[in-house]
């Protein structure tokens, strides 16, 4: 199968382009470090002929909401999606796969695909719109298109300073698999299942995200005392915990909830808080075998006084 991926260069888009050439397929890539954009029509009918599936993950990500104009955004995130939805209708392929986002999504609540949208920046507008392209070119146009939203998956720092602050970054991306944190490898997987079931399915936006061991009921609790909550279901995060000096975030507002992606794709993430906590206790690495071999694309170029990002 001949796969276009966008954003081939980054993070997400190398993850897949790897994995996809280790299956045997042939992958052909967008990507402005590459010299080419999906806002370039041109460009983008070159590259899709040919094309049985489509993996949209290029995109203008939150961390440059400070660094670039609004207008940008809707350029990219939106024009250009628009540019390749019409592409792959005149090229025929047979699935289109867009990455979204879980910044749609309110800040708080037991977040499921049911959850109305309230995005908070121009980086979530633009995404869902680009949904919602995604969601016309199926209805009038019959492409198949699933959309991903995806949790936290990028290997870089933290963009909250007070949270740098406190806790090591290994510990901060732990904590986050219980709410709001996916593998690279199950993204990767994800995206694979999507390609598979995107003509049976039609259209379908799907949460991303790794399998949380909580329930809504436990909501209230784990706004006021999470690691409580936390060692009811895995009691022994505790000691390995205490062994790393680590720390339990005293607070989770939100669950990102996967199940519809699990029972309508098939999906199967390997990688959760508890098997995380099972592959430090014997000396282990959290990252799975492909997120350290993707390692760390970043988002800029250059360096800021905070850190890694920008300050807004």
């Amino acid at each position: 199968m001949r796969v276009l991926v966008t954003g081939s260069a980054g993070h997400l888009g190398d993850a897949l382009g790897r994995t996809l050439r280790d299956h045997g397929h042939e992958v052909v890539g967008i990507d402005l470090r590459d010299g080419s954009s999906i806002t370039d029509r041109a460009c983008v009918r070159r590259t899709i002929a040919g094309v049985q599936s489509v993996l949209h993950t290029a995109t203008l990500h939150k961390p440059h909401v400070v660094t670039h104009e609004r207008q940008q955004f809707v350029d990219t995130n939106i024009t250009g999606t628009l540019i390749l939805l019409e592409e792959a209708v005149r090229a025929g392929v047979a699935s289109f796969i867009f990455t979204s986002t879980t910044s749609v999504f309110p800040a708080t609540g037991w977040i499921t695909e049911d959850m109305p949208p309230a995005p908070k920046n121009i980086y979530g507008v633009t995404k869902r719109a680009a949904e919602d392209l995604c969601e016309l070119f199926h209805r009038r146009e019959r492409l198949p298109c699933l959309i991903l939203r995806t949790s936290r998956f990028f290997p870089e720092a933290d963009d909250d300073r007070a949270v740098r602050e406190v806790y090591e970054d290994d510990n901060v991306k732990v904590n986050e698999y219980l709410y709001r944190r996916v593998d690279i490898e199950d993204a990767v997987s994800a995206h694979l299942q999507a390609i598979e079931r995107a003509p049976v399915i039609g259209f379908g936006r799907y949460v991303v995200s790794a399998t949380t061991p909580f329930s809504p009921a436990d909501l209230p609790e784990l706004r006021t005392n999470a690691p409580r909550v936390v060692r009811r279901y895995v009691p022994e995060y505790e000691a390995v915990y205490a062994r790393l000096g680590w720390k339990m975030t005293p607070s989770i507002d939100r669950v990102y909830v996967n199940a519809k992606a699990r029972a309508e794709l098939g999906w199967r993430p390997r990688h959760d808080f508890r098997s995380l906590i099972e592959c430090l206790a014997t000396g282990g690495d959290s990252r799975s075998p492909l997120a350290r071999l993707v390692g760390s694309k970043g988002y800029h170029a250059q360096t800021f006084a905070d850190g890694p990002y920008p300050v807004g």
